[in-house]
């Protein structure tokens, strides 16, 4: 596309777009494209000048070029990232607020009063009938208070009045409509599918590929423990899907040929064969949103105020007829209808928790619903997971112990086969091994099957191969050492995890995986107490020995070892029963039903899809102080309601009686508490963290 420098200098050029006036649209379509660059570390974009401005690294001609090759059509908006799609809010709704400020101001100034006051009483009407309709339900609600207010004024011919209440209740509604479209918003990018690979079938076999290259059409195998990448339909195979991100129900549902499937959901059990119905990232976000729109974003602190403003109106409007029955002064009972706690409660409340929602995505971290940061507020047990979790988040394969006279190589080739379809941070090491030493591990076994918390099993040249835990290849399997190679065995470093794989039987190699505490953990965990958790615990399936020394590393209060997924499941739920409210905190398959039984079940980002799924939170593998952001966003976002819920009663509860008692006018007390609830509306979007507690 043609432009025209206007400035350029050291890593940062300014350049207008050619063409007729920039719409908002082709600005975020820009504004995604040149953000997306890996030379550009920052670009703006300004649709009513048409201009961009560039901060990049290396040659200006790539600049340059790039902005030659650019064409609006050829970028799709969906595709773009979520700061994109928030920017476009943003702009959207600050001009609407901009707008019906400027206009308000231009009519108060310029338009004659005949004109003001004849559209208040139009405008009035909507409110007026709002009011009619619940009395005609039998409904006493803010509706209801909000008619009376205004209509109270235009009977009384305060139309000045009038129309500020209308003003205000209309930028009110901005403001929370805008609080809502970004926390949606936000929330569904957090949410949507980051897959980069996929098994297509092929007439030669299975051959993992790159997601973005799927077609419609295209027939993709799905494994236990895999999400399932776009929707489709089961042409092969039998499968228990998880479709709580779909539904909201955790029970499986079977999934046969001539079954529907769906972007994001989960198997569980079993594999299967589906045929596309269309590209990946396609419907996903559209779905989401839609389910999050339909769900409870709010926590029960918020519902409370909101029906608490509900139950207030009847003591509004019977203190405006004892007023006017004590004084017969119209002038103070009207003053009481201008003022009432619901507006503040209404707005204020619920918009504290979707900025908070908002803000927690901004740390990476991504809340599924307001009443997880209540329940966050209150925890004072925390169960963390080892694997992955409180170890780091990609453990590393330390060596490789043979037996029966194998070669390391080929044993890793054939673990790495096996592992790479089941993603875990085990799992992930051993692949990793794999590909750092040059050791290709194309498809030489046959189906695959995984058991969950024990390991894998497949077959080999027609012989049993298994993977997986002590547990599983010994006391399950009953795997023999080979003769001779006992002491070998014995001798195993106990520093690290063990992987161990056999053939036919027969103990192969033990694969030594390096799972050292993160650097972060004992901070992590120390900052947590102090925040008011009161007790800790990890829980894993290693060996007690291994166990131990990871838990006195990480300054947990306690641990369980050698531990199954329905033994962490059973703690929790033992836990609540006490009457505790209990977070979990895992990132595998075997953490899912204990993620499900807790009261806020965290995942990795980076962990077993289904754990993500049916989570209520997910933040990053990247640093576990996520988890300490967390709690203190969720200590002062309940803070601040505390404090919205007090000033709210204190100042309005001022207002009446003051009305009351003739010191203030209606005018005046209107404008006084419509005004501050505006004001502390604004509040409530702002920041709860410093720049130094990210």
């Amino acid at each position: 596309m043609k432009c025209t420098v206007l400035h350029s200098s050291n890593n940062r050029i300014r350049v207008h777009m050619a063409g007729r006036k920039m719409s908002r649209r082709q600005a975020d379509l820009l504004y995604g494209y040149l953000n997306r660059l890996d030379f550009v570390e920052k670009a703006d974009v300004y649709d009513r000048t048409g201009d961009a401005v560039i901060l990049f690294t290396g040659d200006v001609k790539n600049v340059k070029s790039a902005l030659a090759e650019f064409k609006y059509e050829n970028v799709d908006l969906s595709t773009l990232p979520v700061n994109v799609r928030t920017r476009s809010i943003n702009q959207e709704y600050a001009d609407k607020l901009i707008s019906k400020c400027l206009r308000r101001a231009f009519r108060k100034l310029y338009m004659p009063l005949w004109y003001t006051t004849a559209r208040t009483a139009v405008k009035s009407i909507k409110y007026i009938a709002s009011g009619i309709s619940c009395i005609a339900h039998g409904q006493i609600k803010v509706e209801l208070l909000d008619a009376c207010s205004i209509g109270a004024s235009i009977l009384t011919g305060d139309f000045s009045t009038a129309g500020s209440v209308m003003f205000l209740l209309e930028v009110g509604e901005i403001l929370e409509d805008w609080t809502h479209k970004r926390s949606v918003n936000d929330l569904a990018q957090s949410m949507s599918l980051n897959i980069d690979k996929v098994w297509l079938v092929t007439d030669g076999g299975d051959v993992l590929v790159s997601a973005d290259s799927i077609k419609k059409g295209d027939k993709i195998r799905v494994h236990t423990s895999n999400v399932i990448p776009l929707d489709g339909e089961v042409c092969e195979g039998e499968a228990m899907v998880n479709q709580a991100s779909l539904t909201g129900e955790s029970v499986g549902v079977r999934k046969a040929p001539g079954s529907s499937v769906y972007a994001g959901t989960v198997v569980e059990e079993g594999e299967c064969v589906f045929i596309a119905k269309n590209r990946i990232g396609q419907s996903r976000y559209d779905r989401i949103t839609a389910m999050i729109e339909q769900s409870e974003l709010n926590s029960e602190s918020a519902n409370r105020a909101m029906a608490l403003a509900d139950k207030l109106v009847p003591y509004s409007l019977l203190g405006t007829a004892v007023t006017y029955a004590l004084t017969r002064n119209v002038a103070r009972a009207i003053s009481i209808l201008m003022v009432d706690f619901s507006c503040a409660l209404k707005l204020a409340m619920p918009l504290s928790f979707l900025s908070a929602i908002s803000e927690a995505g901004r740390h990476h971290i991504t809340v599924k619903g307001g009443n997880y940061l209540e329940l966050m507020h209150n925890a004072d047990t925390i169960v963390f997971d080892k694997t992955g979790t409180l170890t780091r988040a990609c453990p590393t394969v330390a060596g490789v112990v043979t037996f029966n006279g194998n070669e390391e190589n080929r044993c890793i080739k054939l673990a790495a086969c096996m592992e790479e379809h089941f993603p875990h941070s085990m799992a992930n090491a051993v692949v990793s091994y794999a590909a750092k030493n040059g050791i290709t591990h194309d498809e030489m076994h046959s189906k695959v099957e995984y058991i969950v918390a024990h390991g894998i099993a497949t077959t080999v040249q027609d012989k049993k191969a298994i993977i997986g835990s002590y547990h599983f290849v010994f006391e399950d399997e009953k795997v023999i050492i080979p003769q001779g190679e006992e002491e070998k065995f014995e001798n195993l470093p106990e520093e690290y995890s063990h992987l161990y794989l056999a053939v036919d039987g027969v103990l192969e190699a033990v694969i030594l995986i390096s799972d050292p505490v993160r650097e972060e953990a004992k901070f992590v965990v120390d900052g947590l107490h102090k925040l008011g958790i009161k007790e800790i615990v990890m829980m894993t399936g290693d060996s007690e020995k291994t166990a131990k020394a990871i838990a006195k590393q990480a300054g947990v209060d306690r641990y369980k070892a050698e531990v199954l997924p329905e033994d962490k499941a059973a703690f929790v739920s033992r836990c609540r029963a006490e009457g505790k409210t209990v977070v979990m905190i895992g990132d595998g398959i075997n953490d899912t039903p204990a993620l499900s039984s807790a009261d806020v079940g965290i995942a990795i980002s980076d962990g077993a899809s289904i754990a993500r799924e049916i989570s209520d939170v997910i933040i990053s593998a990247g640093d576990l102080y996520e988890l300490v952001v967390l709690k203190t966003l969720s200590d002062r976002l309940m803070e601040r309601i505390r404090k919205n819920y007090a000033f709210i009663m204190t100042f309005n509860g001022t207002l009446i009686v003051l009305g009351a008692m003739g010191i203030l006018p209606s005018a005046t007390s209107a404008l006084l508490h419509n005004a501050s609830t505006i004001a502390i509306s604004l509040k409530s979007m702002t920041k709860l963290l410093d720049e130094e507690e990210k």
